[in-house]
C-alpha cells in the first residue's frame, strides 16, 4: 500500500523545526529570508535543469526546493508571522477558489477560457481586497529578462493587447533593428541601450507567438557556442595552438569547421 504523503510532512516540518532549535544545526539556526534567498533562487534553477534532463535528479532537486519552502515557512512561524499550516491552507483555498470550473458549477472548454477566468477572479480578489491590481501584475522582477519579457506580453495579451500573429509581429522587430542601427551609428549609449531592449523585446514577441521559449532558445545557442568553441580550442590545442595565438582569420577558418563536424556527427 502507498504511504500517504500526510506523516513524511510532517517528519520534515519536525526535521526542520529541530534544525532550527536550540542544539541544531548552527547555519541554519542563523539563516535570514534575506541569507536564504540566493538558496531558493539556485534550487529553482536545479529544478529546471533536472526537467530538460529528465533524469532522476528530478525527485531529488523537487525535494530541495519544496525544502527551502518549509525553511522560510520554519522562520515565519518562530517570528508569529505564519506557520506551514498556513501556507498549505491558503493554497487550498486559492486552487479550489480559482478553478470554480472543476469543483464548482462555472463551465470552462478551453485553456485559453481557463486564464481568461483565472484573471477575472484574481481582479475579483483585488477589488474585494480594496486593492488596486494591473493586468501585469504577478510577474516577478526577479525573473530572467527574457523570461520576465515572455510572462508580461503573455499577460498583456490576455486583454487581447497583441499582435496577431508572429509574422506580424516580426515587422515590429525589423522596425526597431533600424533604429537600433541608427543609435549605434550615433555612438550614443544610452540611445543604444534603449533601442537594443526594444529589439530584444519585440523578439520575444515573436517567438512566442510562435510558440517558442524565448529564455530556452537562447540557452539553446548559447549551449551551442559553448559546444563549438571548446570544439574549437581542442583542435587548435591538438595542433600545438590556442585560441589565443592565432590570427583572426585561422579562428574563423577553425569555427567554421567546428560547426561542419559537429553537423555531420547530428547527420551521421
Amino acid at each position: 500500500m502507498t504511504e500517504s504523503a500526510g506523516p513524511l510532512f510532517e517528519r520534515l516540518l519536525g526535521i526542520m523545526a529541530r534544525l532550527r532549535g536550540p542544539g541544531g544545526c548552527p547555519w541554519d539556526r542563523e539563516q535570514t529570508p534575506s541569507s536564504l534567498k540566493p538558496y531558493l533562487l539556485e534550487e529553482a534553477y536545479e529544478v529546471l535543469d533536472a526537467l530538460d534532463a529528465r533524469g532522476e535528479h528530478l525527485l531529488e532537486e523537487l525535494g530541495d526546493l519544496l525544502f527551502q519552502v518549509v525553511f522560510h515557512s520554519q522562520i515565519a512561524a518562530e517570528r508569529d508571522e505564519f506557520s506551514m499550516k498556513d501556507v498549505v491552507r491558503r493554497l487550498n483555498d486559492k486552487m479550489v477558489g480559482r478553478h470554480p470550473h472543476v469543483f464548482g458549477d462555472a463551465a470552462v472548454e478551453t485553456p485559453t477560457e481557463a486564464l481568461a477566468q483565472w484573471e477575472v477572479l484574481k481582479q475579483r480578489e483585488a477589488e474585494e481586497a480594496g486593492r488596486t491590481r494591473s493586468v501585469l501584475d504577478g510577474v516577478p522582477r526577479m525573473l530572467p529578462a527574457l523570461l520576465r519579457a515572455q510572462r508580461t506580453q503573455a499577460k498583456a495579451a490576455r486583454v487581447h493587447f497583441d499582435w496577431p500573429d508572429a509574422r506580424a509581429a516580426w515587422s515590429k522587430v525589423e522596425e526597431e533593428m533600424q533604429e537600433a542601427a541608427a543609435a549605434v551609428g550615433s555612438g550614443d549609449r544610452g540611445r543604444i541601450k534603449d533601442e537594443l531592449g526594444d529589439v530584444l523585446f519585440s523578439l520575444v514577441n515573436v517567438a512566442r507567438l510562435a510558440s517558442v521559449d524565448a529564455e530556452d532558445a537562447l540557452t539553446g545557442t548559447i549551449e551551442k557556442f559553448h559546444r563549438r568553441f571548446t570544439h574549437m580550442e581542442a583542435e587548435l590545442s591538438a595542433r600545438g595552438k590556442s585560441v589565443a595565438s592565432v590570427s583572426q582569420e585561422e579562428l574563423e577558418e577553425s569555427w567554421q569547421a567546428a560547426k561542419a563536424d559537429e553537423r555531420r556527427s547530428e547527420q551521421g
